[in-house]
């Protein structure tokens, strides 16, 4: 049976209201009291100045906080408005809101459901905590040269596990959302060259042993692999492919490929054909960093970049655990959310990306990670904006619907790829309703059913939501609200 809270709201605004009464009430007494004439020393050597607006709002008076009050006066009409879409959530999906972390309604909110990408959402502000704003990943050249240039023997190429290694004309595996924030690999050749490497007669050679080299996850299914996923490596370059028409049966060998093609442009003769090994311990002879991590969410958030947030995770893993592993990811992220305080109860992380049909969340955990972190971090900027080209709700919430432009949210799709009978699929959508004078509507809506991908199926509750959300912002603001 769906779960319904009350709106505390009617209530809470009461219980605001009589202290602030009284005290307003008390300050009109001091008021009445106050000696007729106050004697005020004159400094006549001091220029005159425009004397400021006079605010005759007393100072106890709600109005002192009228992001308070506007949300409050809002919150019994918005529950009103929200009835419709409680009512339409059945036992297989959830639903949950609040307003600046208040809670306001929810439906189903602590049953396990599959998230499909929402999951990007942990990862990413899980690694936020734990990697930090600053983080780049770095991606080097390593090896000695000689006299003119010469390189005897191998230059290694050690992948730093940067998920955006990219050449400037690949554009993604999926061509309607191209990849954003990338890190250069033909700024790495140039800097070889740069470094007055002239020749090497040995080969380039990819090390990868940063991670693990577990390129798939067990429990993605056949389907997925490669097309949506992996394979995983610390060293990947443009999702392991050698030309736009050219996948590499081996990531490493891969990027040592396309690494070696760059030079020879440049000028750079290569002796031996690419292979994957391990550094020797020379020096760095050249080196690229990525963007700093909130590009890399941004990347991972916007497009829904599944091996980003696999890397990401992995990084999470060696950062904390010692090892880039997605074991050691996942252990971190688990303890990460119950030292935040996240509610675990019936939540199972399988991945870093939502690709798992294992994955189980609940909407009010995937709230309470919102209400943890702010619209205004880096998770919150980094997440696809309503109607925005290059993003995932590029469809959704277009120019002249409602929320256009202001909803920044995660989606998820995950369809029934391997033809189970009865299996459900799975569309999220979760985020942020950013409010006139700062603050945020927080809501997690997980969709699950057999059909539920097909846009017949989810679209009609995700305009809905924008309309209810959206009727939320025409009411008082704080600015209406604010000290006269």
């Amino acid at each position: 049976m769906a779960t319904r809270r009350r709106n505390p709201y009617p209530g809470l605004i009461v219980v605001a209201l009589v202290p602030a009464l009284l005290f307003g009430g008390c300050w009109r007494f001091a008021d009445g009291r106050a000696p007729d004439e106050v004697f005020v020393a004159v400094d006549d050597s001091v220029p005159a100045t425009s004397a400021p607006v006079a605010i005759n709002t007393p100072l106890l008076s709600v109005r002192r906080a009228p992001a308070v009050l506007s949300r409050d006066a809002n919150s019994a009409a918005f529950l009103s408005e929200l009835q419709p879409l409680l009512d339409s959530i059945d036992s297989s999906s959830c639903f949950a809101v609040s307003i600046d972390g208040s809670p306001v309604a929810a439906v189903n909110e602590t049953v396990p459901l599959r998230p499909a990408s929402n999951v990007k959402l942990v990862t990413a502000s899980v690694a936020l905590e734990v990697l930090g704003e600053e983080f780049v990943y770095t991606t080097t050249v390593n090896g000695v040269v000689g006299a003119g240039g010469v390189v005897a023997g191998d230059l290694f190429l050690i992948g730093g596990g940067d998920p955006v290694l990219n050449s400037t004309w690949w554009v993604g595996p999926n061509q309607k959302f191209p990849p954003v924030n990338v890190t250069s690999i033909e700024v790495l050749a140039e800097a070889v060259k740069a470094a007055g490497v002239t020749s090497i007669s040995g080969s380039i050679v990819g090390d990868a042993t940063r991670y693990d080299d577990e390129w798939y996850l067990p429990t993605w299914a056949p389907s997925l692999r490669f097309s949506e996923g992996g394979p995983l490596s610390a060293l990947l370059v443009n999702d392991s492919r050698e030309a736009a028409d050219l996948s590499s049966n081996d990531p490493v060998v891969g990027a040592a490929t396309v690494l070696t093609q760059l030079l020879q442009e440049r000028g750079v003769t290569v002796g031996g054909p690419p292979k994957e090994g391990t550094s020797d311990g020379s020096p760095a002879v050249a080196k690229v960093d990525s963007q700093p991590l909130p590009a890399v969410l941004q990347e991972m958030l916007t497009t829904s970049d599944n091996n980003t947030a696999e890397l990401v995770l992995k990084e999470i893993g060696l950062a904390a655990g010692g090892a880039g592993t997605t074991v050691l990811g996942l252990e971190k992220v688990m303890t990460t959310l119950g030292e935040w305080g996240i509610p675990l109860e019936g939540v199972t992380l399988v991945d870093g990306s939502g690709l798992s049909d294992e994955n189980r969340l609940t909407c009010q955990a995937l709230l309470a990670v919102l209400q943890h972190g702010s619209v205004d971090d880096a998770v919150g900027q980094g997440l696809p904006l309503g109607g925005k080209k290059g993003g995932t709700l590029y469809d959704a919430f277009q120019e002249g619907e409602p929320l256009s432009g202001v909803l920044r949210a995660k989606t998820g799709t995950l369809d029934n790829t391997d033809g189970v009978a009865n299996k459900p699929g799975a569309k999220a959508l979760s985020g942020y309703v950013p409010l006139p004078g700062g603050g945020a509507i927080e809501f997690s809506l997980l969709l699950n059913g057999e059909t539920i991908t097909n846009k017949s199926e989810y679209r009609p509750t995700w305009e809905l939501l924008a309309s209810i959300l959206a009727a939320y912002l025409t009411g008082p603001t704080p600015d209406a609200l604010a000290p006269r």
